[in-house]
């Protein structure tokens, strides 16, 4: 969702990047090549993966009509911002997000319905749902696909003024904060308004106003449906973010036609890391009003009809090549080595390379008050007493904190702990071992991060249990 404001909070240290950036900025393409002609405006399964992927995340959104979504999978955002965030979404929007089945519900014949309503007070409200996981990334070396089949709302002309249906990303760093906007990194697949027959695709990155992203514009490009228009039919949109060759590029296609790429090295290195090293979480939302639809006219006004939904047929999330693929969701074993990038759920790190033995990724940026979740640890009827953890740190003299492992809530007491300061430099890795209490059975881990300073003062690799 383009122009989001709010003072975007600095990086909290430099962070290592994956590979020398060119310096080079690459032209680019705002309008594609004809797309090939959508198919009818029914739901269609999501379809089986190419050889090569592996589905990672999908919802075909079946289920009875009036029903909701599915709460494993998704969760809604509600009212008129995140707590403690920008109003409005930060984008100047003006309805209500609720989670009612008016405005989000399946629709029983396989697509997920979002439909703004208007009151006789001319109060709008609507919907917009987003993804539990938020660790949706490439592997390293590899490629992530995020992919929806989808009906913007069938709405022209006058009728159509504010709407704004959106099918997006955020980087996980957004959740907790919600000011740190426009650096963590967003990528919209799909955003349409005023029901003309165009669709943008962006990544927004950097600072804004203005900054190496040109703010609060982004990096974007735009194309339009072929066959029927975006608003008369379904039409699958797709983003492939792919860390497989030398320079990182991000790719958005319609109907399998690529319309607008954006690589690593249209920007500078900091920028980028900042923008892509973490994962991201999906959002699905029909917002009405705002900075978009301002740029194209305006609205809603009393001319704008509500009760027009965007269809959802599916989303999918796919991964391809690389060493590893994104987290598992439970069935752990603890006493196995559990990599940290691993998490099902975080607050407030990021991950990146890492030059420790075996390669691959570690999280970092950790301070005070951060924590990793990983659900569906399996320690078996045999206690386990015994932690260890990879962990490095470049803190500041003075600057240490505790790595704390907690059970199935974050509010638990600690079973066990160890403290951490300067180990010679942030990829400077070192085993630090530690006692724990009996533990057995399954449970969600939690690694909680304590310090009496601000500054960051750990990374971490990997870590296991033992007898």
């Amino acid at each position: 969702m383009s122009d989001t404001s709010g003072t975007p909070r600095t990086s909290r240290r430099p962070r290592p990047v994956r590979r020398a950036l060119l310096a080079a900025v690459a032209t680019l393409g705002l309008a594609a090549a004809a797309a090939t002609a959508a198919a009818p405006s029914a739901s269609a399964s999501a379809p089986t993966p190419p050889s090569g992927w592996n589905q990672v995340f999908v919802d075909d959104f079946n289920g009875p009509a009036g029903s909701g979504v599915n709460t494993s999978n998704w969760q809604y955002a509600t009212g008129r911002g995140y707590p403690g965030g920008p109003a409005n979404w930060g984008t100047g929007e003006i309805e209500t997000m609720t989670s009612s089945t008016d405005n989000v519900s399946l629709d029983g014949s396989g697509n997920l319905r979002i439909t703004p309503r208007r009151d006789a007070s001319g109060n709008w409200t609507s919907g917009r749902v987003e993804t539990n996981r938020a660790d949706f990334q490439p592997p390293a070396g590899g490629t992530l696909r995020v992919e929806g089949r989808i009906q913007v709302p069938d709405v022209t002309g006058a009728a159509a003024k504010g709407y704004w249906p959106a099918f997006w990303m955020l980087g996980a760093p957004y959740r907790g904060d919600y000011w740190n906007w426009p650096a963590v990194g967003e990528l919209d697949i799909m955003e349409n308004t005023q029901g003309n027959n165009t669709v943008f695709a962006t990544m927004h990155c950097g600072t804004s106003p203005g900054g190496p992203c040109n703010e609060t514009s982004g990096i974007g490009g735009s194309t339009t449906c072929q066959g029927t228009t975006c608003q008369a039919g379904f039409h699958t949109y797709r983003m492939e973010w792919d860390r497989s060759t030398d320079v990182e590029e991000i790719r958005f296609s319609l109907d399998g036609n690529t319309f607008h790429t954006v690589r690593e090295n249209q920007v500078d290195a900091t920028t980028w890391s900042n923008a892509t090293d973490h994962g991201f979480f999906v959002i699905l939302n029909v917002a009405m009003g705002g900075g978009f639809p301002d740029a194209f006219g305006g609205g809603p006004d009393a001319g704008t009809r509500p009760g027009h939904s965007m269809l959802v047929d599916y989303v999918q999330v796919l991964t391809s090549g690389g060493g590893t693929t994104p987290p598992p969701t439970g069935n752990r074993d603890a006493y196995g080595t559990l990599q940290a990038e691993s998490y099902d759920g975080q607050s407030g790190v990021m991950t990146e390379a890492t030059s420790d033995s075996g390669g691959g990724r570690n999280v970092g940026a950790v301070a005070n008050g951060d924590w990793l979740h990983f659900k569906g640890v399996d320690f078996g009827p045999n206690p386990a007493r015994q932690f260890s953890a990879r962990v490095a740190s470049g803190a500041a003299p003075g600057v240490s904190g505790l790595v704390e492992v907690r059970l199935d809530s974050r509010s638990n007491a600690p079973v066990g702990s160890f403290a951490v300061g300067d180990t010679g430099g942030w990829q400077s890795w070192r085993t630090v071992p530690a006692n724990i209490g009996s533990v057995t059975g399954t449970h969600d881990v939690h690694l909680t991060f304590t310090s009496g300073q601000p500054s960051d003062f750990v990374n971490v690799n990997w870590f296991t249990f033992g007898h």
